[in-house]
């Protein structure tokens, strides 16, 4: 049995060696492979031609009286809606489609403030939809009949184009780049790293918390990020984390989805109604989704959001904060909604380039290949797809997270850039080919010496 048990671990250890070798092998092959191909540039975008922007741009030439908002068709194509012919005519020969609409911007705006100044009802959240040219107020169960029943009394007397709708779930706020950070109030999603030219922050949710939070990289309360010094909840929602070092430090850029894996970040834009967009979240990781609304109202129970995008991305408490984008471009940060990613809902973004103005602050952003435009376009520019269809849209290039704790021992093994490790595995595999070989010669001549023994006593 002695002997058996002696020749199974021999067996095993040679085939561990043998594993090693290859796995060592495997590591520094692809870790010069990667030394010699540079990485995939960032994608940048140009703002003419994108069909957000071009249709965004229509109907602010048009007023407020003659359109009514814009939006990206199945296609790709830029639609307008306009309050008559005439304007109709004129979206027409700029290239874009038109679709003529019963109720100008204006009237939409005037309904809106008209809710707006209705008793407030928590629970409750109302956006315009341009492509049917109404507002759709939503109420989730928490809405009490008779509260509903005022809303209702509300919406009737402003006119048909308001539309009630009930809804499932709560609208809550998601706390709980998507990297998480904790606190004594709980958990959020990192959104977008952001400098003034001195020092970086990370830009995520108000609600995550008020200024002088403090924030965490692990549940354990040992690696502190940052703390709040500067929050917009309620009204908006945003706010920013100042890094205790004053650095954001490599990969600043990308916002993690997962995995160990990024999206790199080009520049900041507006959202686009119709525009495929992605989400990332520290709970739920990378979804996506399209943008359904924007300019809407959500009345949380902790206070009324207005401004924000709604989309029909799922997403789920902890995700607060995290980022949404579209082709590299930051969309919005994570604020609230209903639902989970199990059965859908609805999630609202407050839009990055509001956050931006407000905090006087810019996108940390990656740096276009040599000779290319500017991967950060300007807030008020850039927005939608790059000349695609909505289907077609992408998070944007994938790059690798830096600093993600959780990372499992086989990942920090084949990393590519793992040269030195890579010899070290082969050298430790060859000495335990080398030691296995040793004893296995060493047993041999013990066994010999023992039957020659034998023989000649």
């Amino acid at each position: 049995m002695r002997h058996a048990r002696r020749r199974v671990v021999r067996r095993v250890t040679r085939l561990a060696a043998v594993g090693g070798l290859l796995l060592g092998g495997g590591m520094v092959a692809q870790a010069a492979m990667a030394s010699e191909t540079p990485a995939a540039p960032a994608t940048t975008f140009s703002a003419a031609g994108t069909a957000g922007t071009k249709g965004a741009a229509l109907a602010d030439r048009l007023g407020a009286a003659r359109s009514a908002g814009n939006w990206v068709d199945a296609q790709g194509r830029p639609v307008v809606a306009v309050t008559d012919e005439r304007a109709a005519a004129e979206v027409r020969a700029a290239g874009a489609q038109a679709k003529v609409v019963g109720h100008s911007m204006n009237e939409l705006k005037s309904a809106t403030g008209a809710l707006r100044s209705a008793p407030r009802v928590p629970g409750t959240a109302w956006a315009v939809d341009y492509r049917t040219n109404r507002i759709v107020v939503s109420g989730d169960r928490t809405v009490s009949s008779g509260d509903w029943t005022k809303m209702t009394q509300v919406a009737s007397r402003i006119g048909d184009f308001v539309t009630m709708q009930r809804t499932g779930g709560r609208f809550t706020t998601r706390l709980n780049g998507a990297q998480p950070i904790l606190s004594t109030g709980g958990r959020c999603s990192a959104g977008f790293n952001v400098t003034n030219g001195q020092r970086d922050f990370i830009l995520t949710a108000g609600h995550c918390g008020p200024t002088g939070s403090i924030w965490f990289a692990d549940g354990q309360g040992t690696r502190q990020l940052g703390a709040t010094v500067n929050s917009s909840f309620p009204g908006g929602d945003f706010s920013l984390v100042q890094y205790d070092t004053d650095k954001a430090g490599p990969g600043a850029d990308v916002v993690a989805v997962g995995g160990g894996k990024g999206v790199r970040i080009t520049g900041a834009g507006d959202a686009a109604v119709g525009q495929r967009v992605f989400r990332s979240g520290s709970t739920s990781g990378l979804h996506d989704g399209q943008v359904t609304a924007l300019n809407a109202t959500v009345n949380y129970p902790e206070g009324t959001v207005t401004g924000l995008i709604e989309t029909n991305v799922c997403a789920e408490p902890g995700d607060s904060g995290g980022p949404m984008f579209s082709e590299g471009v930051a969309l919005g940060v994570t604020s609230g909604g209903n639902g989970d990613c199990t059965t859908g809902g609805t999630t609202f973004f407050q839009p990055v380039t509001k956050a931006l103005t407000a905090l006087n602050v810019k996108l940390i952003t990656a740096t276009p290949p040599p000779g290319a435009q500017s991967a950060a376009p300007t807030p008020a520019t850039e927005a939608g797809q790059s000349g695609m269809t909505p289907s077609a849209a992408r998070p944007g290039s994938s790059a690798p997270v830096t600093g993600v704790d959780g990372q499992t021992l086989l990942a920090r093994l084949t990393d590519t850039r793992n040269v030195g490790p890579g010899l070290l595995v082969i050298a430790g595999s060859v000495i335990a080919l080398v030691a296995t070989r040793y004893i296995r010669a060493e047993q041999d001549r013990k066994a010999y010496q023992r039957y020659y023994s034998a023989t000649w006593g």
